[in-house]
């Protein structure tokens, strides 16, 4: 693998760790299986492209891809909430529908953004190449993010959100508004994956109505990858956990797509995930297999 591909992963690693952190609200701490992902991240490149497109400022965009995906969320959560429709075919029914929404939105099936003023231009300016720089920026949000992140989820808000999950009829008895609560819940995580589908649709200068395929596997991979090597009940660590998952997710794709003894291509990319996940799950299996050897 080279140093170029080396920094791409990298790059991809930041995007996917804010989808990571997004998918961990809903699946670890709401226990809400969302699918509604692989529309959101799509949904949010098409709004940040559109804007850039029409000459909106790249801040103002990418806040209006959160936005768009806040509502999506919101969508999900009200299908399930109100009318009782099952979370999962919630989520596969807003998905459903924002494919169709992302088309109306873009007008056409994609948008080139090569000659656009993006989120990163003015910091790509400031190094050698402009893979440097838009590593520097991703990096930098993604540190701001996940300290937010972090004290958000150690906050009275977070741990009302912790215990929605945790135990609903204790968290009513609490006073909590356990829908409320998982409303918002759900609606965040999506805003999050919206703003990644943003970041990422103006870091590779496209966006397409089909890119959002698997997003919520990398996000699965990741967060379970990250329990797998940092087990722990601390917040902090979960956090860095879901971080460190979607980089190592995202090196060892790269390493296995490059690696030319492996003979992989990228159409294989969905087949490497699949045995990175089943590996990662497989861990914790082997381990207690040793300790009752050892014994």
């Amino acid at each position: 693998m080279s140093f170029i591909e080396f920094l791409g992963a990298l790059e991809l690693g930041c995007i996917f760790a804010l989808v990571a952190l997004a998918v961990f609200i809903t699946f670890r701490v709401l226990d809400f299986p969302d699918l509604t992902a692989d529309g959101s991240f799509p949904l949010g490149g098409a709004v940040a492209a559109v804007c850039l497109v029409a000459g909106v400022n790249p801040i103002l965009a990418t806040a209006a891809a959160f936005g768009a995906g806040v509502l999506a969320g919101l969508v999900t959560a009200w299908l399930n909430l109100r009318w009782k429709i099952l979370h999962l075919l919630a989520s596969i029914l807003t998905m459903t529908a924002l494919y169709s929404v992302n088309l109306r939105i873009m007008g056409k099936s994609n948008i080139a953004l090569l000659d656009e003023k993006t989120i990163f231009t003015f910091a790509q300016g400031l190094f050698t190449d402009e893979a440097s720089g838009t590593l520097a920026v991703l990096g930098a949000l993604l540190g701001v993010i996940s300290l937010l992140f972090w004290r958000f989820m150690v906050s009275q808000k977070g741990l009302a959100l912790r215990a929605t999950g945790a135990n609903p009829r204790m968290s009513r008895a609490q006073g909590i508004s356990t829908q409320a609560t998982t409303a918002f819940g759900v609606g965040l995580s999506n805003g999050m994956i919206a703003l990644a589908g943003a970041l990422f649709a103006q870091s590779q200068g496209f966006a397409d109505v089909t890119m959002g395929v698997g997003t919520i596997i990398f996000g699965l991979a990741a967060v379970i990858i990250g329990e797998v090597f940092l087990p722990s009940r601390r917040m902090w660590v979960m956090v860095v956990g879901c971080l460190a998952g979607a980089f190592i997710y995202r090196l060892v794709v790269a390493f296995a797509l490059n690696a030319s003894d492996l003979g992989l291509q990228t159409s294989d990319l969905n087949l490497v995930t699949a045995a990175l996940v089943a590996f990662a799950m497989m861990i914790p299996k082997l381990r207690g297999q040793k300790n009752v050897i050892g014994r």
